[in-house]
């Protein structure tokens, strides 16, 4: 790369003499290679991240600049973990997960590995035959060894921790010319395909690049696949990794742009929720991927994630940016089938247009292994920026070692992970396969359909196996009511069982309870969990109603000051349960999270029928208040075979009709009667929207 040249002044120069200060500054400190001690978040946890950092910092800096100070930076870095690592056994803090010896866990080991060894790579030429074969026998060897045969269950597993072991121990290979350690990393400890790298590719991403484990994981994964495939790329061409399985690794960065909302993932399974596209491991996949295809949109991801990478591929990305040749990002509603086929389900995506406009997440996926949730049909609702109904994703706070280490919390698994704490369907109070992760993991929703119309993007999807004898069906729309008006959402639930059940169905809605138009009993003075398990433990009941009316309506006030009301056509006797987190919390380690949950004592098959409305503006700076109300005057339900007709009616008496054909479509034309009118059904739906036009 010495010999890349670049215009002064350009984004690249700029970052570039960025790096090169800080790591000039830290040449004049001594190296610290402490024993290690601490888990996440801690001291010495904490300087052994850092140090594979600017080892890494460093080994670009020789490589730009020739100054064998950097070079040998790293070396005396090395030499120091080859003291170091022969007398220490596994990590002190080490708990459940696979322990690692510099870290609590083994993963951050992979992790340590797959930075130290560009840094070496980088530098190498500048060592001597000693100072290499010091490095290589006392520390990079070792580890990888740690890594792969002295941890086959890790090595050999297909998770992200096993993504991140085989990428490390496979480009150690390709530093140290060693071919068995790459044919291991690739194709498993017995380099049968039944583990390694390809058998991640294989079984951890769809056709369409979704990774099982959600975005969050996704974008964590991504960059062992994207490091070990550039590896594999300069080093094995013949391989054509990025175009192994259709090229399934571009796709996987593609998807894990589209899979954000205002530049935040969506935050579903075991998600750290403040993560979001101008994270390292995208920002190098974007930059790779440009490299790849010079597709000019990824610049203009690359402009919002604002780093530079000091790279070949960051060259030529920094120049693009530089010349002006981004085009918008286009994100559109689409459907990421899950599973190596992509018929696990999928997690579809409903936009209503602009970016950070409505926007629906309907999660009809696989379980996600053990960082999923038992949430089958959840949804979240996202407008004009902000996460208005809401996935309360994990309970962790990362890195912060007065929180359990930084680790999940206990909570992951009482609260976090079970049923009620999302917005899907609660049977009898227990969570989707009794909780048990090994049960989920056989089984998946089915699509029923997916549509991508102009006016109305529309979803459903089964399942039958998330509790023995009843079967859930979700259908999810997002309909456009006028051009200048916001869409709405339109959530169908059916649940049939032949026998009776209690069910649950949870909004989590973000924001300032303002209203309903039913009485509330207030429980102001005592608080009471609303139960003992699956979740319903760690909720304070705050408050409960029985609605009289058949249309129940409940306003809020979101962060984004505007107003949100849900209408709820009640065809059967359902209560209104209020609940806040927190109950059986003593360490206070969940957050605050509201809910009302709409419950049904006794039935065999009942059907929630909810509307979801965005309206009005609230403006404190301004001292004004728009429409705080709702704009739905009515709201009525029919069933006619297997047609449901949907009938929304506005305060202005206009009316929407929505008639979708829930069976097999096997007439191109299907007629019904409604209200002693004969409709003609052709397709999946029918919409008759205020301006009366007819799809």
């Amino acid at each position: 790369m010495r010999e890349a040249t670049d215009k002064k002044g350009s984004s690249f120069t700029n970052r570039f003499n960025e790096v090169k200060q800080q790591i000039d500054a830290q040449l004049e400190l001594p190296i610290i290679v402490p024993v290690p001690k601490d888990a996440g978040g801690g001291y010495t946890h904490e300087r052994h991240k850092k140090n594979y950092l600017e080892m890494h910092q460093a080994g670009v800096m020789y490589q730009l600049t020739g100054s064998k100070k950097y070079a040998h930076f790293v070396r005396d870095m090395l030499f120091s973990y080859a003291e170091l690592y022969p007398k220490i056994g596994l990590h002190p803090k080490r708990k459940n997960q696979n322990p690692g010896k510099i870290f609590w866990q083994i993963l951050n080991e992979a992790v340590w590995l797959v930075y130290s060894i560009q840094a070496y790579d980088a530098i190498a030429p500048a060592l001597s035959a000693s100072e290499k074969a010091h490095i290589e026998n006392d520390i990079l060897r070792p580890v990888a060894a740690f890594l792969s045969t002295e941890s086959p269950d890790t090595f050999n597993k297909v998770h992200n921790h096993g993504t991140w072991a085989t990428a490390a121990v496979g480009m150690t290979g390709y530093v140290l010319d060693d071919q068995e350690m790459v044919e291991q990393a690739l194709y498993g400890l017995d380099k049968s395909g039944k583990g390694g790298f390809l058998k991640q590719l294989d079984e951890l991403f769809s056709p369409a690049g979704y990774y099982t484990e959600g975005p969050y994981y996704q974008r964590y994964a991504l960059l062992p696949f994207i490091t070990f495939a550039k590896a594999i790329e300069n080093n094995e061409p013949k391989r054509d990794i990025f175009g192994y399985r259709d090229g399934v690794i571009l796709k996987a960065i593609q998807s894990t742009i589209e899979l954000s909302y205002n530049g935040l993932f969506f935050g579903i399974n075991d998600a750290i929720k403040d993560k979001g596209i101008d994270t390292i491991e995208l920002v190098q996949g974007v930059s790779i991927a440009y490299g790849l295809n010079q597709n000019p949109q990824l610049l203009d991801i690359a402009k919002r994630q604002g780093r530079t990478l000091l790279t070949g591929d960051g060259l030529a990305v920094a120049n693009a940016i530089d010349a002006n040749k981004e085009q918008p990002y286009q994100f559109n509603s689409k459907l990421f089938g899950d599973g190596s086929t992509g018929e696990d389900g999928a997690l579809v995506l409903l936009r209503a247009g602009e970016e950070d406009d409505q926007a629906v997440v309907f999660k009809a996926t696989a379980q996600g292994l053990g960082h999923g949730h038992f949430d089958k049909l959840n949804w979240i609702f996202y407008d004009r920026g902000n996460e208005v109904v809401s996935d309360y994703g994990a309970a962790r706070f990362l890195n912060v070692e007065a929180k359990f280490g930084g680790r999940y919390l206990p909570e992951n698994n009482s609260y976090a992970k079970q049923t009620v704490a999302h917005n899907t369907v609660v049977v009898d109070e227990k969570s989707h396969f009794n909780g048990e992760v090994k049960v989920a993991n056989k089984y998946a929703p089915t699509i029923d359909y997916f549509i991508n119309d102009e006016k109305l993007k529309l979803s459903s999807a089964t399942i039958d196996t998330a509790y023995q004898g009843v079967t859930l069906t979700r259908t999810m729309g997002l309909l456009e009511i006028d051009k200048s008006l916001p869409s709405i959402v339109v959530d169908i639930f059916d649940v049939s069982s032949d026998s009776p059940h209690q069910y649950d169905l949870p909004v989590q809605y973000s924001g300032q309870f303002i209203q309903s138009n039913f009485d509330i009993e207030n429980n102001t003075t005592l608080r009471k969990p609303l139960g003992t398990k699956a979740g319903y433990e760690h909720l304070w009941l705050t408050a409960s109603a029985k609605p009289e009316t058949d249309l129940a309506k409940v306003t809020w006030l979101n962060d984004n000051n505007h107003f949100y009301t849900q209408t709820s056509l009640l065809n059967q006797p359902t209560s209104f349960l209020f609940t806040q987190t927190g109950a059986n919390d003593p360490d206070f380690n969940l957050r605050q999270q509201s809910a009302f949950i709409q419950r049904v004592d006794s039935a065999k098959n009942h059907q929630f029928i909810n509307v979801i409305e965005p309206h009005g503006e609230y403006n404190p700076s301004r001292e004004y208040t728009l429409q705080a109300t709702s704009r739905v005057k009515g709201l009525s339900s029919e069933k006619i075979g297997d047609i449901q007709v949907l009938e929304i009616t506005l305060i202005d008496d206009q009316k929407i009709l929505l008639a979708i054909n829930q069976g097999k479509l096997e007439k191109a034309e299907k007629s019904f009667q409604y209200k002693d009118k004969t409709y003609s059904l052709t397709g999946r739906y029918m919409l008759i929207s205020p301006a009366n036009k007819v799809k």
